[in-house]
Order: structure tokens, then C-alpha cells, then sequence
């Protein structure tokens, strides 16, 4: 019997409220966290916000380490496994970056290639989550859809588009859109990478960077 594609469940009842303004995202997120009814749910949300380096990791440079590898899984199969070539296997020994063949491998490697931290768990001997923060969820103001970087392979090992995340803020990204947009917005402060289109009104390239950002390329397929 052949087995389905893994789906992505993309729906939220929720979207944000109000165009994020970069010079007044500290705000822009308070005035979003009203939308959470629960009081207590609302403070837990907005200390993790406003103490954003204790929960989340950025990466230092943009790296692409494998253009044109994503995560779909092949017809008939429940997810992707990664060979890796060998340009990218030589690399990853010169900065000693460990590869993982299983489905978010590829993008956890092009983490570290970009200078990542990615520190341990409290209660699991495994590290942080690396997380995608353009997950196909949560579209902007006035989109019907939002770029989903699992799926598209000049997105999947981007390391401006990944961040690693306490297990707190991991489930933030998820449950929150106002949260992923910080995080998003974030992004584009850091590195200029707009994938979506909503920070700048100069036209981003092909791999999302707004007007004199760029992307290091360690290998195309």
C-alpha cells in the first residue's frame, strides 16, 4: 500500500492585526498581544518577547548551503532522507559541522555554516530546535499565502530564515503570529532577508534579500 505525503497543517483562525512597522516593533507587538484574551497567556508571551535573547538564537551570515534541496517528501514516502554531495561534505569537515541525513538535516547544517548557536536542553539531552521561521503559516496583511521554505529549494537551507529556539519559543512560532512576524521582522533587521515582500518597497532578488543584501551560495544542484 503506498504510503501518503506528510501534510502541513496551515490553518490559523488568527492572523496579525496591524502592518509591522520596524521602527516601532516593540509597540506594534504589544498592541498585536491584545488579541490574546488570557491574561496570564499574554504576559507569558510578551516576557518572552521582550527577552527575545534568552529564547532565540540568529544566525551571524547568510548562507545557503544547497540550492535546490528542500524537504518534500518523495511520492510514496512519509519524509525525505538527505545524500549529501560531496562539496558540501568537504566544507563540513573544514568547519567541523556535522551532517544529518534525516529530514531537517540540511537546514541545521546551513545553521552552523552560518555561525549558528544552537545551546542544550534543560530537561532533554537534546539542543534547541532549529526552527524555519517562514513556515507557510500566518500570511501578512492583505496575502493569501506566505513563503513556505520546507517546501522551496532556494528557502529550505537559507540560515537568515532559521533561528534556533528554546522549546518555549518554539511553540510561540506555532500558536502566535504576531510572534513569528517578530521574528520575521527581526530577520530582515539582521540580514535584509524579506522573502514575503513586506519590509521594503524596493524589489527583493531571487532568494528573498532586500536591495544590497546577498546570500553566500556553498552549493547548487
Amino acid at each position: 500500500m503506498t504510503a501518503k505525503r506528510t501534510s502541513f497543517n496551515l490553518a490559523s483562525p488568527n492572523q496579525i492585526r496591524a502592518m509591522c512597522v520596524l521602527a516601532e516593533v516593540e509597540q506594534w507587538f504589544q498592541n498585536e498581544s491584545q488579541a490574546v484574551e488570557d491574561e496570564s497567556i499574554r504576559q507569558a508571551v510578551c516576557h518572552v518577547a521582550t527577552n527575545l535573547n534568552s529564547f532565540v538564537r540568529f544566525p551571524k551570515r547568510a548562507v545557503l548551503l544547497w540550492q535546490g534541496c528542500d524537504r518534500i517528501a518523495p511520492q510514496g514516502k512519509k519524509q525525505k532522507y538527505h545524500s549529501y554531495p560531496p562539496l558540501i561534505k568537504v566544507e563540513a569537515r573544514k568547519m567541523a559541522v556535522p551532517l544529518d541525513a534525516r529530514p531537517n538535516g540540511p537546514a541545521i547544517a546551513s545553521f552552523f555554516f552560518a555561525e549558528g548557536e544552537r545551546p542544550d536542553r534543560f530537561g532533554s539531552t537534546n539542543a534547541w530546535n532549529i526552527h524555519h521561521i517562514y513556515s507557510g503559516k500566518f500570511p501578512y496583511i492583505g496575502r493569501t499565502d506566505s513563503l513556505h521554505a520546507q517546501k522551496n529549494g532556494k528557502h529550505f537551507t537559507q540560515s537568515a530564515g532559521l533561528v534556533a529556539v528554546h522549546p518555549l519559543a518554539d511553540a510561540l512560532c506555532d500558536e502566535f503570529p504576531a510572534f513569528s512576524w517578530l521574528l520575521r521582522a527581526q530577520a530582515f533587521q539582521n540580514l535584509g532577508y524579506d522573502p514575503d515582500g513586506v519590509f521594503t518597497e524596493r524589489r527583493v532578488d531571487d532568494f528573498g534579500f532586500a536591495e544590497g543584501k546577498s546570500t553566500q551560495i556553498i552549493f547548487k544542484d
